[in-house]
């Protein structure tokens, strides 16, 4: 498969996803507003996803991909299945063992992730029994993972890459015909994440039938393999420990400020990962199998240019969304969230995270991209190591914000120290000789402001007043939204075309 084609593939059914998603958040904020309970429900719903990343996407993954494509290039079948066997019995293990940790400990959990709520009983207490709810999620989402895994490996990326939407029709569904029957209503949120948890890993199992590697019970502690990936995943563990801690220090921060900073940062968080989802993580997810491909191979060039790739296509596609992020973000935010509970206050208040978020935007999706030249490689310390420094810069940056830019001070130290991280990735890929930029690079960046300058001029003069889309009705909105966005994309894409661009210089074979 071509990666290009790849890389539509998983981005579009990445944007089916998102989309459902927006249409899930819009039915959250008009349902049940930002507040006491939506607060409530985010925590819950943040802390078994950030187990989901340590266990599941994050650090899992970057161990378990490169040494499976090794098996797939070099082993064959028979032996691939006998590591699939034994990691995914002893991951399912691993993870049980947390859940049923987690749910006896929620109280605790609580606490330590959101402090705050220990002043409002209610809000606590509440909290807890989402949590407890939610909480069961992590073991099915990390079997999904190493699904998708394998799945990716096998370069199925499609099936991965939908997965996700039926943990967005199931809160769709929830949040729709069966908020009324619950007390609150909220705690039908924390039902459909379990429910849409297990549909996911359900609809994995048909494709990994196919390609004739459904996990068996087999425990072997022994197993080479697996040792290899559980010594891969201990750097790989701290790494995505300290970037999950970051996000957990900002909800703590979070949870001390004004009622609502937690949903504003989330519905935010929300737009933000509809760019870092489509590109960034699609990107990573189809370069790690040909670059752990390339590195088993020993091509060395090869890897050096599959890697140029990734980052010509982050600047081209994420540079215009993060100028278009922070021009379009009242329309944003009003077309897709404000209606029902979700007030004018809470618009401008997630304005103002979602501009400091999209000063980032580039950096958290060039991390996506620049992390696989060191995970494919097995290299997992470098990353771990910038990821410590970025967490200290973050924190130190987080206390100089806060106080006077309060939400938005969170935000803005997020995606400051995302461009750090990325920086001094490229520094590290640039010094250990592993990245040689292709030629062409001025000219290119110089063509990119070009066409993102001419976008931006199109947005701006076109959004109008910021005030008038408070009354504008949904429609109306959402027709002036779409407006805006095609004549963006056109402008944008009709000045790269004019200045040389096409298509066909971005094609790349991916790894078989």
């Amino acid at each position: 498969m071509n990666l290009l084609k790849a890389l539509a593939t998983v981005g579009g059914m990445t944007f089916l996803s998102r989309i459902l998603g927006f249409v899930r958040d819009t039915l959250i904020a008009r349902v049940f507003g930002a507040g006491i309970y939506t607060d409530a429900f985010f925590i819950a719903f943040k802390i078994p996803n950030l187990l989901r990343r340590l266990f599941a996407e994050g650090a899992f993954s970057q161990a378990f991909v490169p040494v499976l494509a090794e098996y797939k290039n070099r082993r064959g079948h028979d032996d691939t299945h006998v590591l699939v066997n034994h990691v995914a019995t002893l991951l399912g293990l691993a993870v049980f063992g947390v859940m049923v940790m987690g749910i006896i400990a929620a109280p605790w959990v609580v606490y330590l992730s959101a402090p705050g709520f220990h002043a409002s009983p209610d809000k606590f207490q509440l909290t807890v029994d989402l949590l407890r709810i939610t909480f069961p999620y992590i073991l099915f989402i990390s079997l999904v993972s190493l699904a998708g895994g394998v799945l990716n490996t096998y370069s199925r990326f499609s099936v991965p890459a939908f997965t996700p939407v039926l943990l967005n029709l199931s809160f769709i569904v929830a949040a729709l015909f069966f908020a009324p029957y619950f007390h609150p209503p909220v705690m039908v949120l924390a039902w459909a994440v379990l429910v849409g948890g297990v549909l996911q890993l359900a609809f994995q199992v048909p494709y990994l039938l196919k390609i004739g590697l459904v996990p068996r019970l087999s425990l072997n502690l022994h197993d080479e393999g697996v040792w290899r990936i559980l010594k891969l995943m201990g750097p790989a563990v701290f790494g995505v420990s300290i970037a999950q801690l970051s996000l957990l220090i900002n909800t703590i921060f979070a949870s001390f400020l004004e009622t609502g900073s937690v949903s504003w940062l989330y519905y935010a968080d929300r737009l933000m990962e509809f760019p870092t989802g489509m590109l960034g993580v699609a990107l990573g997810t189809i370069l790690l199998p040909s670059l752990s491909k390339s590195h088993a191979d020993g091509t060395v060039a090869e890897y050096s240019k599959l890697l140029d790739w990734g980052l010509r296509l982050t600047f081209m596609l994420a540079l215009p969304a993060a100028v278009a992020l922070a021009v379009l973000a009242v329309p944003l935010v009003a077309t897709l969230f404000k209606y029902g509970q979700f007030n004018a206050h809470d618009l401008w208040m997630t304005r103002e995270a979602l501009m400091a978020y999209s000063l980032g935007l580039l950096g958290l999706i060039l991390v996506k991209v620049l992390a696989p030249g060191f995970y494919a490689r097995q290299n997992i310390k470098t990353p771990v190591k910038i990821a410590i420094f970025t967490l200290l810069a973050t924190q130190v940056m987080n206390l100089m914000f806060v106080w006077q830019l309060k939400h938005a001070g969170l935000a803005l130290s997020i995606g400051l120290a995302a461009c750090m991280n990325a920086g001094l990735l490229y520094y590290h890929l640039r010094r250990d000789g592993i990245y040689q930029p292709q030629p062409g690079w001025t000219v290119f960046l110089l063509k990119l402001a070009a066409a993102v300058g001419a976008m931006a001029l199109v947005l701006w003069g076109g959004e109008g007043a910021a005030e008038a889309w408070l009354h504008y009705a949904a429609f109306e909105k959402l027709c002036r939204l779409a407006v805006l966005v095609v004549a963006g994309a056109v402008t944008y894409f009709g000045v790269l075309w004019a200045s040389g661009f096409r298509l066909s210089d971005f094609t790349r074979k991916a790894a078989e």
